[in-house]
C-alpha cells in the first residue's frame, strides 16, 4: 500500500513537471507564432490555447509511464483536439448533429475528423487493454465517451479541470494501474489549474479531450465488465443529452438562466 502510494505521488509530480515544462517551452516559442494560438474567451479577453497541447503531452506521459498502450487514445485525442483547435477556428458549428449533418452534405469538418479519430483510438486502446470482445467494445466506448464528456463541460474557466479532479480522485483511491493513471492525470491538471481558473489560458479541445481519454483509460484499467457497462451507459446518456450537460456546466452564469426546461435532449452537445 505504501509503495503504491509512493508510485502515485511520483507519477502525479512527474506529470505536473512535464506539463509545466512543456507549457513554458511552448510559450517561449509558440509554433506558428503567438497569434495562431490566441483566442477570445467567454468574457472577450484574449488568452492562449497553449495550455491545451501542454496538457495533452502531460496526460499522455502520465498514461505511458504506467502502460504504454494506455497512452494511445490519450495521445490521439490530444492530437485531434489540437487539429480542431487550429483548423476549426472560426467554425460556428457545434455539436455532433451539426458536424454529422455537414458530413451528410459531403463536407468533412475538423469536428468530424476529431469525432472519428478519437472514437477509433478509443476502440483500439480498449481492444489492447481488454481480452473479451464485449469488454473491448465497452472499454472503447468508455474512453471515447469520457474524452467527449470533459470537452462538453469545458465552457468556462475551471469547469473541465474541476470535473477531472472530481472524477479523478476516486480513481486515485482505487490504487493499482488505474490509480497511477488517475494520479498522473491530476498532476497534469495541477500544472495548468492556476492559469485556467484565472482565465489566463484555455486548455481547449486538445487538453479537454486528452484529460477525458486519460480518465476513461484509468476506468478501463481498474474496472470489470459490469463497471464498464455502467460507465458506458452513463457516458452515452451524457452525450445524448449534450445540451443539458453544457447548460449544467454553465450554471451560475447569466446566459444559463432559463436553459433548463427549454433545451431538448438530443444527440448534439454544445461542443465537439
Amino acid at each position: 500500500m505504501v509503495l503504491g502510494g509512493q508510485q502515485r505521488a511520483v507519477g502525479c509530480v512527474a506529470a505536473a513537471a512535464v506539463t509545466r515544462a512543456c507549457l513554458v517551452a511552448l510559450r517561449r516559442r509558440p509554433p506558428g507564432g503567438p497569434g495562431r494560438w490566441a483566442r477570445a474567451n467567454y468574457a472577450g479577453r484574449t488568452v492562449d490555447l497553449l495550455a491545451g497541447p501542454a496538457t495533452a503531452v502531460g496526460a499522455t506521459f502520465a498514461a505511458a509511464r504506467v502502460r504504454p498502450v494506455a497512452a494511445v487514445a490519450v495521445a490521439v485525442a490530444g492530437a485531434c483536439g489540437v487539429y480542431d483547435d487550429l483548423a476549426g477556428a472560426g467554425d460556428p458549428r457545434r455539436g455532433l448533429r451539426a458536424h454529422l449533418g455537414a458530413l451528410r452534405d459531403g463536407e468533412v469538418t475538423s469536428g468530424t475528423v476529431k469525432l472519428f479519430g478519437i472514437t477509433a483510438a478509443g476502440l483500439l486502446t480498449g481492444s489492447l487493454l481488454k481480452e473479451r470482445p464485449l469488454d473491448k467494445l465497452l472499454a472503447g466506448v468508455v474512453i471515447a465517451g469520457a474524452a467527449h464528456f470533459v470537452n462538453v463541460v469545458d465552457v468556462r474557466p475551471g469547469r473541465a479541470v474541476g470535473a477531472v479532479v472530481a472524477l479523478g480522485v476516486p480513481g486515485v483511491l482505487r490504487g493499482g494501474r488505474a490509480g497511477q493513471v488517475s494520479a498522473g492525470t491530476l498532476g497534469t491538471v495541477a500544472a495548468v489549474l492556476g492559469d485556467d481558473l484565472a482565465g489566463r489560458a484555455m486548455i481547449g479541445d486538445a487538453g479537454a479531450h486528452a484529460l477525458g481519454a486519460a480518465l476513461g483509460t484509468a476506468v478501463v484499467l481498474g474496472t470489470g465488465r459490469v463497471g464498464l457497462a455502467a460507465h458506458a451507459a452513463a457516458l452515452v446518456a451524457a452525450a445524448a443529452c449534450g445540451h443539458r450537460v453544457t447548460a449544467a456546466a454553465r450554471w451560475g452564469t447569466p446566459e444559463a438562466a432559463g436553459q433548463f426546461g427549454t433545451e431538448e435532449c438530443g444527440p448534439a452537445g454544445d461542443t465537439v
